[in-house]
């Protein structure tokens, strides 16, 4: 179940931005999941907020996935979203996004003191 450790590694990589920036709480952790990147966002989430659930650092925090559709290229020129056969010269585009996770976005509170 590779989710546990991408779930693992967002957890980590959250609490590493909010050590860095001496942040007293994380409140929200944006992940972008591609389409195609084969795994499940719910099963992501559920596992993330097994991971944290009892650090006070992320009390409270909402784990937000966006889902990134496939995006291919082709050489011919073609741009779109096909990922099987190029609708312009039937040859076989390259997938250049929604093969990503990604944490795109960690909003932290900052103690003022």
């Amino acid at each position: 179940m590779h989710e546990y450790s991408i779930a693992y590694d967002i957890a980590a990589t959250a609490r590493r931005a909010a050590l860095e920036n001496h942040a007293s709480q994380v409140k929200t952790v944006r992940v972008d999941i591609g389409e195609i990147a084969m795994v499940n966002p719910d099963q992501v989430k559920f596992l993330f907020d097994a991971i944290i659930e009892d650090d006070p650092l992320f009390k409270g925090v909402v784990m937000v996935c966006r889902e990134i559709k496939v995006t291919s290229r082709c050489d011919c020129g073609y741009e779109g979203n096909e990922r099987f056969v190029c609708p312009q010269c039937g040859g076989l585009p390259q997938i250049v996004g929604g093969k990503e996770i990604v944490v795109s976005n960690i909003e932290i509170e900052v103690d003022e003191s």
